[in-house]
């Protein structure tokens, strides 16, 4: 993908995420994606967005900046919700959580094949006490 094209499909990977589409945003995934300290594989992803959405319905992801090269993006999004939903096992706290997360993500043929970052579940906990 060009640069161009690249940028508009992590826009359509945003509005996926966004709209909380989780069939939607497989799409975006390779089946045996890695991720760096995480569990592999587009199921794992998908099963802790889920999990994410549970605690948090409302949750939305803004794009900060997003940079491209060759395959390669490198994203800032700022990432928040309401915890209304239990979430990490602890039950809803009612607390507005905003998260800064960086990633660095490889595309092969419109999908995700490694990805790094910091968009984890402990950074949300923390925030939610």
């Amino acid at each position: 993908m060009e640069p161009w094209e690249m940028r508009e499909w992590f826009g359509d990977l945003l509005d996926a995420l966004n709209r909380h589409d989780l069939d939607d945003l497989r799409g975006f995934l390779h089946p045996a994606v890695r991720r760096a300290h995480l569990p592999a594989g587009a199921d794992a992803w998908i099963d802790e967005y889920a999990d994410l959405l549970h605690g948090f319905p409302d949750w939305q992801w803004k794009r900060i900046q997003l940079l491209v090269e060759d395959d390669r993006l490198a994203v800032h999004l700022r990432g928040g919700g309401t915890h209304t939903g239990s979430f990490a096992h602890v039950t809803a706290t009612r607390r507005r959580v905003s998260i800064a997360s960086f990633a660095v993500y490889r595309v092969e043929r419109g999908r995700i094949v490694e990805a790094s970052g910091t968009d984890d579940a402990a950074h949300i906990c923390t925030a939610i006490g």
